[in-house]
């Protein structure tokens, strides 16, 4: 994909086989995306221009609707609403590969200072089996500034190359994309804000709605010359160290000495059994080709003395100055005070308030009890560096990124509108390039007034914002859904952390329980309940979570290091700081869906909303493809997004019940009577039921798919979404490629 200026230019690349001992005719037929007026459309079938045309929205949701009824597939129904481009393509040869080729333009629209950009990557979950590669590149060129750039739904790198020119990535593998792809960025302005807010309309129980502020200010000091900072490298020298881990912690430092602002400082201290330093006290950025040859003469050995190292490096800290503390150790304090909450206790009474600690824990043998709780009591963060991965670009390129602070010491006012639960909170420091994004709940919907204010060097800068609009109810489908998941994603990687930290809490463990069965979100506490029937409601969970907090409270205190501690401490802070929602495991995808902001998980060939109380709620039924279930999806995208699962759907509209029901596939159960699991994780060992498979006609074993020279590696061929019938739809692919 590419934008310039405000004009996007999309191009599809498709592959599909025909897995049939005997040709067919095709529909090709490809969602556009919601609010997008096509322009410029190209169509191509094996390099030759084939007639193609756009389907206003209206006509498509009759083709769709005559689709669902013909093949008994509710698939389409997601996409109810939308417009098309759709084109014949014959024949499709017995055995035999049709490459369509699609390109269409659309101009971008702005909100509230923002544009935003959509592709339909969710398209390609109707595949039968999991896509093995998933590239979506796009490029920004602007006569004016970028500034802000973020995606909600997926997490992506940006590369900027200039003022006026970035380019986003994102990339997975073994995966059934799941949402669509959205972009957002903004142009010109200086003192960049931007608030995004959505609210549930279908759920009564928890009115309150979701926010994101995107915070990216610039004070007109920091735009004139950066501002100055101090930096402390903490370098564990010990024999553990040795080998080609030291190498690359060696050429790190000297990357980040080579690039210090000619008004920093810095200071340099490894330690061992005993601690040294490149200087007494903190000297100046024009010293540092000394200081890189002085790492550069360190060896590796001794023991580990990581609480005289940190008192060191603290009380070198001025007070006047941003300080930040780099950490880098690979192994357990075994020098001197050994005990880690004495460590930590100590640390923080001699760190000054100014000082932000980044620790970086390299291999398995590391604490990260200490590391993560010395990061947080200082605002900073933990990185585990894990055997194989590259030490000196993880660690070069987190300098880079804090290299040139802007605003110290933030703080967020809103007046007008409750806001609570925010994450990260406290806020942390803002640097030149970046951005942060901050997610929370209001209570109250309106225009408010939002302030930020925070240190530029010793001057206080305040940032104002005035009419900030928290929406009162957002639309059926709305592409902000994703906040909510985005939102539960932070706070659960938030509360498991501070369970980790601080041992079990009945409160914390019901919280992380409520949220990981009400978003689809994977936790510890719910993994292994695939096996297990237990109902959707209130009861089921709080069951749930008293039993988990049970466990925990009888099991043994875990390890704080090791391979294991490593990887829940590295999954823990990563959902922490997550800037796009939770993404399930394909194998997962069998018993968890998301539709819009709502999980759904299979229950007896049943598709059912996570917030269904059987308990307490009596659904409604409704005859599948019935007249009444199209008028219901019709008026409601978030029930054609529920519907859309498979024929036989528990969803909840208003607060209301909606059972969709297939005939003889009903259960006999009566409908409140319905146990689904509270949230399976694990690979299930039962199949959803051939009610609410998509429709596969009878055909032969298919043959492993084919890679064209230089091509990515692709996924296997999902023939049972090739109907006879000839229909190929946009998400019915072998093979990929955008550009």
């Amino acid at each position: 994909m590419s934008i310039r200026d405000q004009v996007a230019t999309t191009r599809v690349d498709q592959v599909f086989f025909n897995p049939n001992d005997w040709q067919v005719e095709g529909t090709y037929i490809f969602p556009i995306p919601q609010e997008a007026a096509v322009s410029n459309f190209k169509l191509w079938v094996d390099g030759e221009p084939v007639e193609g045309r756009v389907l206003e929205a209206e006509e498509a949701r009759r083709i769709y609707q005559d689709i669902v009824n013909t093949l008994r597939d509710p698939a389409l129904l997601e996409y109810a609403g939308r417009g098309a481009v759709q084109a014949n393509v014959f024949p499709i040869p017995a055995g035999g590969e049709r490459r369509i080729q699609l390109e269409y333009s659309q101009v971008l629209a702005a909100e509230n200072g923002l544009v935003r950009y959509v592709y339909p990557l969710s398209t390609e979950k109707f595949s039968l089996e999991p896509l093995q590669q998933v590239s979506v590149q796009v490029q920004i060129e602007s006569q004016s500034p970028i500034r802000a750039v973020y995606s909600p739904s997926h997490p992506v790198n940006v590369s900027r190359e200039s003022d006026g020119r970035a380019i986003v990535g994102f990339e997975d593998s073994h995966v059934l994309p799941d949402s669509d792809f959205i972009l957002y960025y903004s142009l010109g302005e200086v003192q960049a804000f931007h608030l995004l807010s959505y609210r549930d309309p279908g759920d009564q129980e928890d009115p309150d709605g979701f926010f994101l502020m995107l915070l990216a200010p610039q004070p007109e000091s920091a735009l004139e010359e950066p501002l100055p900072k101090d930096v402390l490298l903490v370098l564990d020298r010990s024999g553990s160290m040795e080998g080609e881990k030291f190498r690359q912690a060696q050429e790190a430092l000297g990357y980040i000495l080579q690039n210090l602002g000619a008004q920093d400082r810095f200071n340099v201290i490894a330690f061992s059994t005993g601690v040294e330093s490149y200087a007494t006290g903190l000297r100046p950025a024009g010293e540092a080709g000394e200081a890189r040859r002085w790492v550069g003469r360190l060896g590796a050995q001794g023991s580990t003395d990581i609480n005289r190292a940190l008192l060191e490096a603290a009380a070198m800290a001025d007070a006047e100055r941003p300080t930040y503390l780099i950490f880098l150790t690979d192994g357990l304090p075994t020098q001197g005070e050994i005990e880690s909450q004495r460590i930590l206790d100590n640390f923080t009474q001699a760190a000054r308030r100014n000082l932000r600690l980044f620790s970086f824990g390299v291999g398995y043998d590391v604490d990260t009890f200490l590391l993560d709780s010395l990061s947080q009591a200082q605002h900073g963060t933990s990185t585990y560096v894990q055997p194989g991965e590259p030490l000196d670009e993880i660690l070069s390129a987190f300098y880079a990124r804090i290299s040139a602070p802007v605003l110290t010491d933030l703080q967020l006012e809103v007046d007008g509108v409750s806001i609570y639960d925010l994450y990260p909170s406290p806020l942390p420091d803002l640097f030149a390039g970046s951005q942060i994004v901050v997610l929370g709940r209001y209570r109250n919907s309106g225009t408010a007034n939002v302030t930020l204010s925070g240190r530029s060097g010793e001057r206080l800068e305040t940032f104002r914002y005035a009419e900030q609009t928290f929406s009162e109810e957002s639309s059926g489908q709305d592409p902000l859904a994703a906040l909510a998941r985005l939102w539960a994603t932070r706070k659960i990687g938030n509360l498991l952390s501070q369970v980790r930290l601080q041992g079990p809490d009945a409160e914390l463990i019901q919280q992380i329980v409520n949220l990981s069965v009400r978003y689809g979100i994977v936790t510890p506490y719910t993994s292994y309940l695939v096996t297990e029937e237990l109902p959707l409601g209130q009861g089921g969970r709080d069951d749930i979570a008293a039993r988990q907090f049970n466990e925990l409270q009888s099991a043994p205190s875990p390890a704080v290091s090791g391979e294991a501690a490593v990887q829940k401490a590295a999954d823990q802070g990563g959902m922490s700081q997550a800037e796009a929602p939770a993404q399930a495991e394909p194998e997962v995808s069998n018993v968890v869906r998301i539709a819009g902001s709502r999980a759904f998980v299979l229950q007896g060939g049943v598709w059912i909303d996570t917030s269904y109380d059987p308990a307490r709620m009596q659904p409604r039924q409704v005859d599948f493809l019935s007249a009444e279930y199209f008028a219901l999806a019709n008026a409601d995208a978030d029930l054609a997004a529920a519907f859309a699962l498979g024929s036989q759907v528990i969803a909840i509209a208003d607060g209301q019940a909606i059972q969709v029901v297939d005939g003889g596939a009903v259960s006999d159960q009566p409908a409140q009577q319905v146990t689904p699991y509270p949230y399976p994780i694990s690979t299930p060992q039962a199949t959803p039921s051939a009610a609410t498979e998509p429709y596969q006609p009878p055909q032969p074993a298919t043959e492993a798919p084919r890679t064209e020279p230089g091509a990515a590696p692709t996924a296997p061929c999902a023939s049972g979404l090739l109907p006879l019938a000839g229909l190929l739809l946009g998400f019915v692919l072998l093979r990929m490629r955008r550009w």
